[in-house]
C-alpha cells in the first residue's frame, strides 16, 4: 500500500480561477463527479468516477487536485483524498493540508489514468491560460 501522489510546479503567475474552471469542465465532460472551491490563492478540486476507477475511489474517496499560487509558481498536488461532503461550505485550507490517503492500487492504473491523461490535460490548460 502506498501514497500515490504527483506534485508539479508551473513557473510564473497564473489565472487560478480560469484554470480551475476549465479543468473542472474537462473532468465533468469526461464523466467525473466534481466539486471544487477556490479561496484566494489556493483551490481544490475533488473528482470521483465509476468504471475501472471504482475500486480505487470508494464512496468516501476522491481524486484530489490541490492548487496553490506560490512565489515559485502554481503548485499542483494530486493524490487520493477523502471526499468532503458539501465542499462549498468547507474552508479550503482545512482540506488542502490534510495528508493524502495511502491505498492499495495497481501503479499502472494510477499512471494511465492520472499521469498520462489528467495531468497532460492540466499541462495543456495551464499553458494556454
Amino acid at each position: 500500500m502506498g501514497v500515490f501522489k504527483k506534485e508539479k510546479i508551473y513557473p510564473g503567475q497564473h489565472n487560478l480561477q480560469a484554470i480551475i474552471q476549465e479543468f473542472t469542465q474537462y473532468l465533468q465532460n469526461d464523466g467525473w463527479k466534481v466539486q471544487q472551491k477556490t479561496e484566494g490563492n489556493i483551490a481544490i478540486i475533488q473528482a470521483q468516477k465509476g468504471g475501472i476507477l471504482r475500486d480505487i475511489f470508494a464512496a468516501d474517496r476522491a481524486l484530489q487536485f490541490s492548487f496553490e499560487q506560490t512565489p515559485e509558481g502554481l503548485k499542483v498536488t494530486v493524490g487520493i483524498g477523502k471526499w468532503v461532503q458539501n465542499l462549498a461550505v468547507t474552508a479550503v485550507e482545512a482540506i488542502i493540508y490534510l495528508p493524502l490517503l495511502a491505498i492499495d492500487i495497481p501503479e499502472m492504473v494510477w499512471t494511465e489514468h492520472v499521469e498520462s491523461k489528467l495531468m497532460k490535460e492540466l499541462d495543456r490548460i495551464v499553458s494556454s491560460t
